[in-house]
């Protein structure tokens, strides 16, 4: 080979796959590549067919090789990897892990939050898809699991709808299951796995379903190394709660509130349940709180209290629960939303968008606990 062919191979070799952040070297996606004058001629094999990233490939991988000095002309060739060089890729992006084996199991050192809530219309989902894009944000690996499998809206509070209400879907490799990413948070929702034109139909499922379809989002959703996984819980106690119990019980919980008594007291079930199940609960978010005017009344529309309410009823001696945030009323808030734009994105300055941040910061701080867990130490 060539220094000048040598040269492309290691520029193109850096472009890292927007799906899967990995360079396509490491991956095995680079195929011949040779250099005649100053024409460039590169092979890059895809995952699959229509990948949904081969645009996006296409055009880092053009910039790479012309990046290289005495490259004027880039001629590229995409084609697709063979079954065995997508079974090859699929057992090295499990790391040595079976398929669909659990991993975020105890010895992870992946933090998980579910952030649940007694009653539904606190808020929660929005809360949560936008503290995934604030620890986002602030350099972390965020991972999203939208288990309100009935009443899922994750996937259009982060933009991943169309005007035309399609869902952008998940890639396939084999049995492996690779996220969309938005404002860097890798997501994954029930809403993407529904047929075209179903994307409005409403998901009528029972208990084992519902478990199942957690599960394998857990399982076999390749994230990659995560710092933080945050689950979308459904409100209330029920099937999911449960499931989730079961398959994290290490898992840290959130719950969130509004300072209604009225979603107060149902949201200190949500915390007892969680701990029946073994998890912890790291803390309460009030959201919907007071506001303040431009002329500086402020507005308490749904009461106030509810927050350090639950966080009482939640503590003992040996387990103080924190009122982590009091996320205050913001219009901005609920238009960004709608629009699919996360207001700490759009709004930073937004009293609601900084309250946020502030809790993002705060989680983000916060220790992973490595009580019951396996350390990877050998003695010699």
């Amino acid at each position: 080979m060539s220094d000048a062919a040598a040269a492309v191979r290691s520029a193109v070799g850096a472009v890292v796959d927007p799906e899967l952040r990995r360079p396509l070297s490491e991956l095995g996606m680079l195929r011949d590549i040779t250099v005649d004058g100053d024409v460039a001629s590169v092979g890059i094999a895809l995952t699959i067919v229509g990948c949904p990233a081969a645009d996006r490939i296409a055009r880092d991988v053009t910039d790479a090789a012309a990046s290289v000095d005495g490259i004027a002309h880039v001629e590229l060739a995409l084609g697709v990897m063979t079954p065995d060089e997508r079974r090859e890729l699929t057992e090295l992006l499990r790391d040595g892990r079976a398929a669909r084996a659990m991993p975020f199991g105890p010895e992870s050192l992946t933090r998980v939050i579910a952030v649940t809530s007694g009653k539904g219309g606190v808020g929660k989902s929005t809360l949560t898809a936008n503290l995934a894009v604030a620890l986002a944000a602030r350099g972390l690996s965020v991972g999203l699991i939208d288990a309100d499998v009935h009443g899922f809206s994750i996937p259009g509070l982060l933009g991943l709808v169309d005007a035309e209400g399609r869902t952008q879907r998940p890639t396939r490799i084999d049995a492996l299951i690779v996220p969309p990413i938005a404002y860097d948070v890798k997501v994954v929702s029930i809403g993407m796995f529904l047929r075209e034109g179903e994307e409005g139909s409403a998901v009528a499922w029972r208990g084992p379903m519902l478990h199942r379809t957690v599960q394998q989002f857990l399982t076999d959703v390749f994230f990659g190394d995560l710092d933080i996984l945050l689950l979308d819980m459904p409100p209330g106690t029920g099937d999911v709660a449960i499931s989730v119990g079961q398959l994290l019980p290490h898992a840290e919980v959130l719950v969130v509130t509004t300072p209604q008594a009225a979603a107060s007291d149902v949201a200190i079930r949500s915390g007892i349940v969680a701990r029946q199940t073994g998890q912890r609960v790291a803390g309460v978010v009030e959201n919907m709180a007071a506001f303040t005017l431009p002329d500086g009344t402020t507005v308490d529309i749904f009461g106030s209290g509810g927050g350090m309410a639950v966080a009482d009823a939640l503590s003992d001696s040996g387990t103080p629960v924190p009122l982590l945030a009091s996320i205050p009323l913001s219009p901005a808030l609920r238009a960004d939303a709608d629009a699919g734009i996360p207001v700490v994105v759009a709004h930073p300055e937004d009293s609601a968008a900084a309250a946020i941040a502030d809790l993002a910061a705060n989680l983000a701080v916060q220790p992973r606990g490595l009580a019951g867990r396996s350390l990877p130490l050998s003695l010699r």
